[in-house]
């Protein structure tokens, strides 16, 4: 959904938006919902995606399981991956989001697996990151939400899938920097 170009089997940006000369400033793994900046100013797409940056992204997962200590201090610290260590990150247990959209579709449930929310931001952004980290430690993601960018956030604008704003100049120019 991150693109532009043409995909076989899935819808593109280029069948909701038709505003010449944008371009996503990152990504979002095609099992992934949230926030997605678009941008036609190159530096600012180069700050928010470019790893040496290090722009902080905040997701919430809902995992399958209630995280313990142990699994969240796994998280905080860097998890191995086999084909890479993960920086450490921010990672907290919270409460479901009362302002979050419905999924469309609605995610498994297993009655004999409780589910509960995590919140983590990471200053990365390697492929599925978040899904392996998550499944790493024994808690595999069943929704993975996009909240923040640097300082902006859903939680502040609060935007429904489909949904477009335009970013405050402050905002904007934090994210520059």
């Amino acid at each position: 959904m991150c693109q532009f170009s043409a995909h076989p089997s899935r819808p593109t940006l280029a069948d909701y938006i038709d505003i010449p000369d944008i371009y996503p400033a990152g990504r979002l793994d095609a099992d992934s919902e949230g926030l997605l900046l678009l941008t036609d100013d190159g530096q600012l797409q180069h700050n928010i995606s470019h790893p040496a940056l290090k722009q902080p992204k905040t997701y919430l997962a809902q995992v399958e399981g209630i995280a313990d200590a142990a699994q969240l201090t796994r998280l905080r610290s860097g998890v191995d991956l086999g084909d890479f260590v993960t920086l450490p990150c921010q990672a907290r247990q919270v409460e479901a989001p009362d302002w979050l959209w419905p999924r469309n579709p609605p995610i498994r449930e297993r009655h004999d697996k409780p589910t509960s929310w995590l919140a983590l931001t990471l200053t990365e952004g390697k492929n599925r990151q978040v899904r392996r980290m998550t499944a790493a430690v024994g808690l595999p993601t069943l929704r993975l939400v996009r909240v923040a960018i640097g300082q902006v956030s859903l939680q502040s604008h609060p935007l429904w899938p489909g949904e477009a704003m335009e970013i405050d100049p402050g905002e904007l120019s934090r994210l520059k920097t």
